[in-house]
């Protein structure tokens, strides 16, 4: 270091109370003495710890601290590592984003080993400062012995994490992530535990969160959160970190919301996408990932829930050369597996399909699949208005969120292609209103629009457990259960313990829709600018079952419960 900027950094050690005024004069000296730096002359007579001393260079500079113990080489981009400039100048790139290049140092006054890999990358190189025993501990791991990638599990090692028990992993923690320890990766190891065990589960979002006291995680289950861990507090940082590195995203950056993807590889066959969104709170960053798993793409429509005639409408409308289906619901209702099951019933090579998605969820061979942008001016509308000219067959639109996109995609339905499109909506007749609300003129409605499926999901119980429900027969009537069918089917709940093969009694979840054709009875009601509730009660006249009716019919099947269908279809 400069003199200046030694005296000015020695004071700030003194001024924390790491050091004091006399112990910071005789490091300087002995430095000078011993022709060695201050930094080594701290560590190792001074009885500083290396974060101690890395923190308060990272304060010093203003550069940003990363603890190696959050990072696993895996993630390091093997097209700008390059041994020869690591072993020589201690440093090495961590990970890239465009054209940035972030390289972990040691010395923030050093800046030969940066200006090389600026030379050889051709990249923007922005540093990271990093202990130097761990940097020196990940150098000789890289290249003193066989790397081997966390990603990489064959079969049989994701068989052996099958046998984690997550209902015990709030108590296992403490050893886990115990930074103090030998391991020199726990916050990896804790990391993809966490991933892994969600994968088992079948959950389809993770949750981490900092609060002021404590840190949990929590994963979503069949559509309800449950707390699976508590790890300490204070890996709250490494754990974003950590996650951050894997997902591509810039570990310097903590005040702005950032958006990232993971890929798991558990098998040569198998691999897992996370999509990955970070929050800044009040305690520190929260992170949220979804589970993009592509054979929930592939299941086939037998597998969704719809009834006979509900899969009948489906079929027959999707067989049409033109027109919209429209699919509705909240968040986490399944309208993307939905979507995803027609597109990959009409994906052949005699159709040319393209899909415009916020984001893009998970990858369909053969299908153009297009993530809008609106900020560099591809929104939906402008999407749609590409794929018009790519002579389309069909066209699905991730969402209808205003008036230009609902124009565009009626106007491609009424020409000779199929659109498929969600918004979100509580039923089908409301879809219709809402189309009209948002001003598509309702002669447009009627004669683009041929099928509307509003859908939520519930909790299947488990087979293995499920109790005979205990309710009054005038209770079940009072639900809405027809009085002709009770004599003929036995209403279950849910165990309330639930058994080793499930949560709580339910395992899985199921599709509950309402299936509607565009009938010339609806038509004319669309046309003379009808409410939701003419509109509906038009529907019922035509026989399609409405999503309490659906539901209902699954209670009857032994599918669900009761207490399920009021959770999922009662507003």
């Amino acid at each position: 270091m400069a003199p200046n900027t030694l005296s000015t950094f020695l004071n700030r050690l003194v001024a924390k109370g790491l050091i004091n005024e006399n112990s910071a004069i005789e490091a300087q000296n002995r430095a000078d003495e011993a022709d060695s730096s201050v930094y080594d002359i701290l560590l190792s007579q001074y009885n500083l710890s290396s974060e101690q001393l890395t923190l308060a260079t990272a304060e010093q500079f203003g550069i940003p601290y990363l603890d190696l113990s959050a990072f696993d080489p895996a993630f390091l981009p093997e097209e700008a590592v390059n041994e020869t400039l690591t072993r020589k100048h201690g440093v090495i790139p961590l990970s890239s984003r465009g054209k940035k290049l972030f390289i972990a140092i040691t010395d923030p006054l050093d800046h030969s080993g940066i200006d090389e890999y600026r030379f050889m990358t051709g990249s923007t190189p922005s540093p990271v400062l990093v202990e130097k025993d761990k940097l020196l501990a990940l150098t000789e791991h890289l290249f003193s012995s066989e790397d081997i990638a966390i990603s990489d599990f064959d079969e049989e090692e994701f068989g052996a994490i099958d046998d984690l028990d997550i209902s015990s992993a709030a108590d296992d923690d403490s050893d886990i992530v115990d930074v103090d320890g030998e391991n020199d990766t726990p916050v990896v190891k804790f990391v993809n535990k966490m991933l892994l065990n969600a994968i088992k589960l079948g959950s389809s979002d993770l949750h981490f969160e900092p609060y002021e006291y404590s840190y949990r995680v929590r994963f979503r289950t069949d559509g309800v959160l449950h707390e699976v861990s508590c790890p300490p507090i204070a890996l709250s940082p490494r754990i974003a970190s950590r996650l951050k590195i894997m997902s591509s995203m810039d570990i310097s950056e903590r005040r702005k919301p950032q958006d990232g993807r993971i890929k798991l590889k558990l098998s040569k066959t198998r691999a897992i996408d996370f999509r990955v969104n970070t929050l800044p709170t009040l305690w520190g960053e929260k992170i949220v990932l979804r589970i993009l798993d592509p054979t929930s793409a592939q299941m086939g429509i037998d597998a969704l829930g719809y009834e006979d005639d509900q899969k009948t409408l489906y079929m027959e409308a999707l067989s049409q050369p033109q027109g919209m289906i429209l699919v509705t619901g909240p968040t986490g209702s399944g309208k993307t597996v939905s979507l995803y099951t027609g597109l990959n019933i009409l994906n052949t090579t005699e159709r040319n399909i393209s899909t415009a998605e916020d984001p893009v969820e998970i990858n369909l061979e053969g299908i153009n699949q297009v993530n809008v942008n609106p900020k560099q001016g591809m929104d939906f509308s402008g999407a749609l208005k590409a794929f018009l000219r790519q002579d389309p067959d069909i066209i699905m639109v991730g969402e209808i969120r205003d008036l230009e996109t609902a124009n565009i995609a009626i106007k491609a339905a009424q020409t000779g292609h199929m659109v498929m499109s969600t918004l979100h909506t509580n039923s089908a007749p409301e879809t219709l209103t809402r189309l009209q609300n948002i001003g598509v003129p309702a002669f447009n409605i009627a004669t683009s629009v041929s099928l509307i499926i509003a859908q939520r999901l519930a909790r299947r119980l488990c087979k293995h457990c499920k109790t005979e429900d205990r309710m009054s027969r005038n209770s079940l009537l009072e639900e809405g259960i027809p009085e002709d069918l009770l004599n003929s089917a036995s209403i279950y709940a849910a165990s309330p313990n639930g058994c080793s093969h499930c949560a709580k009694g339910y395992k899985g979840r199921v599709g509950v829709y309402e299936v509607v054709k565009i009938t010339p009875s609806l038509q004319k009601v669309i046309m003379n600018e009808g409410n939701s509730l003419q509109i509906a009660e038009v529907a019922e006249q035509e026989g399609f079952n409405n999503l309490r009716q659906s539901g209902l019919k699954k209670v009857l099947q032994g599918v669900t419960s009761l207490e399920e269908v009021n959770r999922v279809t009662l507003d």
